[in-house]
């Protein structure tokens, strides 16, 4: 362990930084510890979306991640309450400003997205659009939180709601059971990592 200390105490800081994350904003510990409470949060959520119609046999599976999910959001909150005034992107006015307007922005359009698929009778698709312009919206959010990793996060949704048009259909399962496994395993995979992120920092 001692070992282990004094190599990362070595490294520079640059190599941390790529070791950690190789991204820009990784001395933003509140950040992490919110990555875990909120990616995690709404995992359960997408998890709790796709028992609307599975297969019976999935359901078993979805609230065993349900309950994960939410118990590691439940620690990624109590993390970032304790570390609440460690630095965060959002310090900055300008990137908060950013980052509400993309939050807007993003509930603006999922809403009017899916009160025009609701309309045309095509409420079955609402959970596939919802993914994809949540994953839309992680490429603005890069830079308001310096973090490449979000770019990933962003192809990954989309990837998700677009492979959820022609696999549901396939296996005879809502839309919304293909998109919200896949997005709830997404996002809880984000949240481990905002957890790894945090105790990284603590080396």
């Amino acid at each position: 362990m001692d070992q282990g200390h004094r190599v990362w105490s070595l490294l520079t800081k640059e190599s941390k930084k790529i070791l950690i994350s190789g991204v820009e904003g990784v001395e933003y510990l509140r950040d992490h510890c919110m990555y875990t409470a909120i990616f995690g949060f709404f995992s359960f959520v997408w998890f709790g979306w796709a028992q609307e119609n599975p297969r019976s046999s999935w359901r078993i599976y979805l609230g065993i991640a349900s309950g994960v999910s939410i118990l590691v959001s439940m620690l990624g909150v109590y993390l970032s309450v304790t570390n609440w005034h460690s630095p965060s992107a959002l310090s900055d006015s300008n990137a908060f400003r950013q980052y509400l307007i993309f939050f807007y922005a993003e509930f603006i359009v999922a809403a009017a997205g899916s009160f025009l698929l609701i309309k045309k009778k095509w409420s079955r698709f609402i959970a596939p659009w919802i993914a994809f312009v949540v994953g839309v919206h992680f490429f603005g959010l890069k830079h308001v939180f310096e973090d490449s990793s979000l770019y990933i996060l962003a192809i990954l949704l989309i990837t998700v709601s677009i492979i959820a048009l022609f696999v549901s259909p396939k296996l005879k399962v809502a839309y919304s059971a293909i998109t919200g496994i896949g997005a709830g395993t997404v996002l809880f995979a984000f949240s481990i990592l905002g957890l790894l992120r945090y105790g990284m920092l603590q080396l």
